[in-house]
Parts: C-alpha cells; sequence; structure tokens
C-alpha cells in the first residue's frame, strides 16, 4: 500500500500543477463556470466519447501485462517447486489483485455505453478515471508483491504454516472426513518440502534445503507441542493417507504399530529425513549435520512431552543415520551425527531419562564395535570419548543407572594384537584414562577403580603410549577447524593431575611396572 499511495500522490501532484498552470494562465479560450477546480469534472458529452471507452481499454490492456508477467514466473517457480501454482491461487492478495482487474474491466465497458448527448455521468466517469490510475500504480508494487511471494524461503515458510493451520484445525475436529482431508494435506505439504530440498541438493543449493529441511522440523516441534489436544481420530491411518508409497511399503503389524503408539506424524517426517540423509550423504554433508541436529531437537521436544514411544522413535532414526554414514565409510559425517547423538542423550539424562539414555548408550557402543570391525577407527574413538561424556553428566547428575552406564563404556574395548587396530584402542583406553580421572578429581575412588581394574592387564607399552600423549596436551583447541572446536584429548590441570595419579595406581602391578605418576 505504501508504494501505491506514494506513486498515486506524485501523479495526482505532478497533474494538479500542471492544470493549475493551464487553468490560471494557459488553458486559452473560453472558461467554463467560475473557473475554479470544478471545470475538470464538467466533462462536455461530444468531447469524452472516445475518452470513456478507452479507460476500459487502458485496465484492460493492463491487466493483460500483469497475467503476463504473473503466468510466466509462477510457471518458472512451480517447475522448481511442487504446489506453488495452487499456493499462488489460494493466495487472498492475488485473488485480490486479479479480481479487482476484472471488475474495473466490467465497470469501464459498463461506463462506455452509458454516453448521451444530454447526460453525462460524471460520478462514474470520476470513480473510473480513479480505478483506472489505481490499478496503474497498483501494478510495479504488485509485481514486487508477486517475487517476494515466489522467493524460495517464503514458499518454505507458507507450506509449513499451512500445514501447521491444517493439522491444528484437522487433529481436532471431531469429524472423520475433515480428519482425513487434514491428514492428506500434512502429508502432501511434508512431501513437498521434502521434494525442495531433494532439487536443492541436485542444484547445489545449500541454503534452500537447510530452510526446507528446518521448516520440516519446526512444523514436527509445534506438533509435538500441541500433540495431546488431538482427537482420537487423527493418529488413525485415514483413507487419504492409507495409501501413501511410504506406509503401504510397511508391514502392516508396523502400521499399526504407528496407530498404537501414536507416532505417524513424526515417523513420516523423519521418513523424510532418512530418504533425504541418503540422498545427501555424497553430495551435500552440510545436510547430513542439519538433519541430525534437528532430529534431536525433535527427540528433545519428545523428552520435554514424556512421549517415550517418540524417544524410542527418534532414536530408531539417528541409529539409522549412523547405519548409512557407517556403510558408506564416511568419518566426518558420522563424527559430526555422533556429535549431535551425544548431546541427545544428554538431553534424555537433564530430562530425567535415564533407562532411554542407558539404551542410548548402548547403541552407541554397537557402533563403536561396528566402526572397529570397519576399521574406521577415528569414529570407534569418537564413540569413546563421546561416551566418556557422557559417563561424566550422568556422574554430575547422580543417575540411578551410572553404574549401568560405565559398564557399557568398559565393554567398548576389544583385545587386538593387530598393529592396524591398535590405534583405534589406545582411543579407547584415553577416553576410560579421562573419565577416570574425573571421577578422582570428584572424589569418586570406587568408579575410577573399576576402569583401572579393566586396564591393569593392558601391555606396559600402550599404557606408557596413553601416559606419554595425554600428558603432552597443552591447549584445548584442535589444530584444524571442526565442528566440536575442543582437541579430545585436552584436560585442564585439575584433571590432569588426577590422571597422574591414576597412572600412580599401576606402579605395583606386573603390566606397568616402568610407568611413574606424579
Amino acid at each position: 500500500m505504501v508504494p501505491m499511495a506514494g506513486l498515486l500522490t506524485a501523479a495526482t501532484v505532478g497533474f494538479a500543477g500542471l492544470y493549475a498552470v493551464d487553468v490560471r494562465l494557459t488553458g486559452g479560450g473560453a472558461r467554463v463556470g467560475d473557473g475554479s477546480w470544478w471545470n475538470y469534472v464538467l466533462f462536455d458529452p461530444a468531447s469524452i466519447t472516445d475518452a470513456v471507452p478507452a479507460l476500459g481499454a487502458m485496465i484492460a490492456a493492463v491487466l493483460g501485462i500483469v497475467i503476463t508477467v504473473v503466468s510466466i514466473v509462477v510457471q518458472l517457480s512451480a517447475a522448481r517447486y511442487p504446489g506453488v501454482a495452487t499456493m499462488f491461487l489460494r493466495d487472498r492478495t492475488n485473488i485480490g489483485v486479479m479480481g479487482y482487474y476484472v471488475m474495473s474491466c466490467v465497470g469501464g465497458v459498463f461506463l462506455s455505453m452509458s454516453l448521451r448527448a444530454e447526460f453525462v455521468p460524471r460520478t462514474t466517469v470520476v470513480f473510473m478515471m480513479f480505478a483506472t490510475a489505481l490499478g496503474l500504480v497498483l501494478m510495479a508494487p504488485y509485481f514486487a508483491y508477486v517475487f517476494w511471494f515466489l522467493e524460495p524461503t517464503n514458499i518454505i515458510a507458507r507450506i509449513r504454516k499451512e500445514a501447521l493451520q491444517t493439522m491444528n484445525d484437522g487433529s481436532r475436529s471431531a469429524k472423520q472426513d475433515r480428519c482425513e482431508q487434514a491428514q492428506a494435506r500434512v502429508i502432501d505439504a511434508m512431501e513437498e518440502l521434502t521434494d525442495i530440498v531433494s532439487n536443492s541438493i541436485s542444484g547445489k543449493d545449500k541454503i534452500i534445503a537447510s530452510r526446507a529441511v528446518d521448516a520440516l522440523k519446526d512444523f514436527t516441534v509445534d506438533y509435538v507441542a500441541g500433540k495431546g489436544e488431538a482427537s482420537d481420530s487423527w493418529f488413525e491411518l485415514g483413507s487419504g493417507i492409507r495409501d501413501n508409497p511410504d506406509f503401504v511399503a510397511m508391514e502392516a503389524e508396523s502400521r499399526d504399530d504407528l496407530v498404537d503408539r501414536r507416532t505417524w506424524v513424526e515417523w513420516k517426517a523423519m521418513r523424510q529425513y532418512l530418504g533425504i540423509y541418503n540422498e545427501a550423504l555424497s553430495t551435500m554433508a552440510d545436510i547430513n549435520y542439519l538433519i541430525a541436529i534437528d532430529t534431536r531437537y525433535l527427540g528433545e521436544a519428545a523428552a520435554r512431552a514424556r512421549d517415550h514411544e517418540l524417544i524410542a522413535l527418534v532414536f530408531r532414526f539417528m541409529n539409522s543415520y549412523m547405519r548409512s554414514t557407517l556403510n558408506a565409510k564416511n568419518v566426518r559425517t558420522a563424527y559430526n551425527v555422533l556429535n549431535q547423538y551425544r548431546q541427545l542423550v544428554e538431553a534424555m539424562m537433564r530430562e530425567g531419562l535415564g533407562r532411554e539414555a542407558l539404551r542410548a548408550v548402548e547403541h552407541m557402543k554397537y557402533y563403536g564395535h561396528v566402526s572397529y570391525d570397519m576399521k574406521l577407527s577415528f569414529v570407534t574413538e569418537t564413540v569413546a570419548y563421546d561416551m566418556g561424556a557422557l559417563c561424566q553428566v550422568a556422574n554430575d547428575l547422580k543417575l540411578d543407572e551410572e553404574d549401568k552406564i560405565l559398564e557399557v563404556f568398559l565393554e567398548l574395548d576389544r583385545a587386538t594384537s593387530r598393529r592396524s587396530e591398535e590405534r583405534a584402542l589406545q582411543g579407547v583406553r584415553k577416553a576410560q584414562v579421562k573419565l577416570a580421572a574425573h571421577y578422582l578429581m570428584v572424589d569418586d575412588r570406587d568408579k575410577a577403580r573399576k576402569i583401572f581394574f579393566d586396564m591393569e592387564s593392558d601391555p606396559p607399552e600402550r599404557l606408557e603410549a596413553i601416559h606419554a600423549e595425554l600428558k603432552n596436551v597443552k591447549t584445548k583447541d584442535f589444530w584444524e577447524i571442526i565442528d566440536r572446536g575442543r582437541n579430545f584429548e585436552f584436560m585442564p590441570q585439575e584433571q590432569k593431575d588426577a590422571m597422574l595419579r591414576f597412572f600412580a595406581w599401576f606402579d605395583g602391578a606386573d603390566s606397568v611396572r616402568s610407568v611413574r605418576g606424579g
């Protein structure tokens, strides 16, 4: 409205100024009436016979220009982003503008046939003049609105907003048909967002892909927050979604489980994530990190809502990400996904969900063993340090499951006689030594002793190497730029002093007689 008002004001003021000069100075000929501004609207029937039909023709020409430009732009956008044309035609502003031009054209047709030699419909002519002028000044701002409307980020935000509104209305309705219609539209919105991500990955457009991934997360997190208000009918697989390929491909028992656990919406959202994850694994790793982050957010929302079924589902998808990553032997992606995995487990601990955290730690141990067998030693080492960090959090929070989590951690290491696997085992032992130092630092000697008993039979040369490497780490910053930012092996001086006390326990052991602590 502001650009329109500015254009119309500028045109009106400019015309009024010029007309005033003509009225007062250069108009020429005989003046009608008293020479005031009313002269302008004292239209002469003989003089405006051609001008009046031209008003209708002009607004029709403007309508033709608008339709041509808009249709081309919308068609180009629709080729890349499915559903844009339907979204465009549902928008009230677009409908209002097109309706205005059509009504103005119709009014121009009626006006052109209303002139008589003895009668001039002056009010109608003035109104049509202003309608035509408004249509002219509307054209440029409307083009700007159309381009804004079709910006990919705005399309994504609109899909999310409409899907959420549809879900809120449909899920709380007691009418079965309305509920099923809402389900179908929600599924369509999720798949539209997925298509946008896939097209953006193909076009190497990371920004748009990231926005669409985040929109899927925002929608699902908002849904979880209001899930308790949904009717029972919402959690059934209605006729509008039962034939969706993702649900058809499932076993009947699995579909029934989704209904019983009330997780079909979240399952569908994360199923979209898993497809995107596999697609981006070899082409756009940043999307994989973002999917892991957004899945963690969904898990944290489930923890706040105490939705245990959803928590289990989130970890199943996180595990699937890890499986796909290890199969692709993508070490860097595994490193970043494990960072989100650890933070998700920490969130479970802080919410008092110790059993869920324990199960997740067991999964981490499993993937540590898998990466060990696949000779991905850095992944195994990353798992070890993350599990050690989780043991430390469990100790700080005094979780009931703390001892079991520690036991799982101590099962991560595997004896080896192969030199190629020694590095991975040393990494696991370093993480365990760091944890033991933490236990000593907080005066929890019993747990530190458990780690000691687990390590006391290790070869002396291995313990000597671990002792020397950990002792010589001076800075917390890793020598490369990494997302975590912190060197795994760094310990504050207080913890390092505790580590030296831990190694002193080995003085009497046969395996490490040469190792000396402080």
